[in-house]
C-alpha cells in the first residue's frame, strides 16, 4: 500500500512492488547463505570408546552402534587415555560412549579431567562399565552430568542392551548373550535370562568362536572394526566369513600352550605364574592357575613397545578376595596401572617391577 501514493501506473506499481519483495527476499536467503559455513560447524559427530581385547568390549561397541549409529575407537587400556584425548579436541564431537573401559587409582583423575572438558564443549557423554570403580569416581562424574550405567553384577553388553533395547533388534539379546558367556556372567540375574533365550551350546559355541577370533586378531584394528559392524547388523558369528575356520587355529594353538605351561610355570604359595612369550597372557592365565593347583593363576606378557608387562590374573571359585581391587591399588602402587572383577582382572605393571609385582600379590592373598 505504500508505493499507491506514487503517481505511476498501477501496473508499474505491482511491477515495483515485487522488485522489492524479491530483492528483500534475496537479501533473506544471501543471509541464511551466509550463516551456512557456521552450521556446518556444528557437532555431530558420534563416537564409541569401547575395549577391544574381549567380545564385551567388541560388542558394546556394535551395540551402540546398532542403536546410534557413529563410529567406534577400539583401544587396550593402555591406550585409553591416549584415545581420549584424541577426541577432546574433536570440534566436530557431539556425543561420546565409553564402554568396558574400568578406571584404576592411577588413570581415574584424569578422566574425570577429560570428561570435565568434554561436558564443557557441551558433549553428551556415557559411561558404560562393570568394572570396580571408586564411589567418589562415580559421584563426580555424575555432577558434571555425564550419565554413568554402572553394575558390577552384569558386563558391559547387557547394560548397553538393557539401557537402549528399544533402540535395538531382537538379534542385540544374542549379542549381549555371548558377551555375558565369554565374561563369565551368564549366571547374573539380567544375563541368565537373555541366556534362557537360546539354545545353550548354540550360545557358548558362538561365544567361544568369537572370543577367539577377537584374541587372534588383535593386531590387526581393521577386523575387529569389521567385526563390529557384522555384529552390528545382526550378523550370527557362523554368518561371518571363515570364524570357525581362524578358530580351529586359536584352538590348536592352545592346546599347544598347555604343554609350555606345564614345562615353563613356577608357582609361589598362593599362585601360580609364568611369563608369555607367543601368545597372549590372557589366553594363558587359566591353564596356569588350573596346572598350578593354586587359586589364584598369573600370566603376563611383555609390550616392548611401552616397556611395560600386561598382567591377567583370574581366581578359583574358592578365592575368597577380590582380586580387582587388590591388584588396582597393587599395579598403582608399583607405578602402573589394573583392576576388574573378583575372580578376573588385569594390570599393566612396569618392566622392572613384575618380580615385585607377583611377589607383593603372592602375599596380599594370604
Amino acid at each position: 500500500m505504500i508505493f499507491e501514493s506514487v503517481l505511476v501506473s498501477s501496473k508499474t506499481k505491482k511491477t515495483a512492488a515485487k522488485k522489492v519483495i524479491k530483492k528483500t527476499a534475496a537479501k533473506k536467503v544471501t543471509k541464511k547463505t551466509a550463516a551456512g559455513p557456521t552450521a556446518a560447524s556444528k557437532r555431530t559427530k558420534l563416537i564409541c570408546i569401547s575395549h577391544k581385547e574381549d567380545c564385551d568390549g567388541i560388542s558394546s561397541a556394535a551395540l551402540i552402534r546398532q542403536a546410534f549409529g557413529g563410529d567406534a575407537i577400539l583401544v587396550d587400556y593402555p591406550g585409553q587415555m591416549e584415545a581420549l584425548n584424541q577426541v577432546v579436541s574433536d570440534e566436530k564431537l557431539k556425543s561420546l560412549f565409553i564402554c568396558d573401559l574400568g578406571l584404576s587409582k592411577k588413570t581415574q583423575d584424569e578422566f574425570v579431567d577429560i570428561m570435565t572438558r568434554l561436558r564443557k564443549n557441551k558433549v553428551s557423554v556415557t559411561y558404560i562399565d562393570h568394572h570396580d570403580i571408586d564411589p567418589a569416581v562415580v559421584k563426580a562424574l555424575e555432577k558434571i552430568k555425564v550419565k554413568v550405567i554402572h553394575d558390577i553384577n552384569e558386563c558391559t553388553t547387557v547394560q548397553v542392551y538393557n539401557a537402549y533395547k528399544s533402540k535395538l533388534n531382537d538379534h542385540a539379546s544374542f549379542v549381549a548373550t555371548c558377551a555375558a558367556i565369554t565374561d563369565y556372567m551368564e549366571d547374573r540375574p539380567i544375563g541368565s535370562k537373555l541366556l534362557q533365550i537360546y539354545d545353550r551350546q548354540f550360545a557358548l559355541i558362538s561365544a567361544t568362536v568369537m572370543t577367539y577370533n577377537i584374541v587372534g586378531h588383535q593386531r590387526e584394528p581393521d577386523y575387529l572394526q569389521y567385526l563390529v559392524e557384522e555384529l552390528a547388523e545382526s550378523k550370527f558369528p557362523h554368518d561371518i566369513p571363515n570364524t570357525f575356520e581362524f578358530a580351529q587355529i586359536q584352538v590348536e594353538k592352545l592346546s599347544q600352550m598347555i604343554a609350555k605351561v606345564k614345562v615353563g610355570m613356577k608357582t609361589m604359595k598362593n599362585l601360580g605364574y609364568m611369563e608369555i612369550l607367543d601368545a597372549g597372557a590372557s589366553g594363558a592365565v587359566n591353564f596356569v592357575m588350573g596346572l598350578s593347583g593354586k587359586d589364584v593363576g598369573v600370566a603376563y606378557k611383555e609390550r616392548v613397545d611401552h616397556g611395560i608387562y600386561a598382567v591377567s590374573v583370574r581366581g578359583s571359585k574358592n578365592c575368597k578376595v577380590h582380586l580387582g581391587k587388590i591388584v588396582n591399588l597393587l599395579a598403582t602402587s608399583l607405578g602402573g596401572s589394573g583392576g576388574g572383577h573378583d575372580k578376573a582382572c588385569g594390570a599393566v605393571v612396569p618392566k622392572p617391577k613384575i618380580k615385585q609385582f607377583i611377589t607383593e600379590l603372592n602375599k596380599k592373598l594370604a
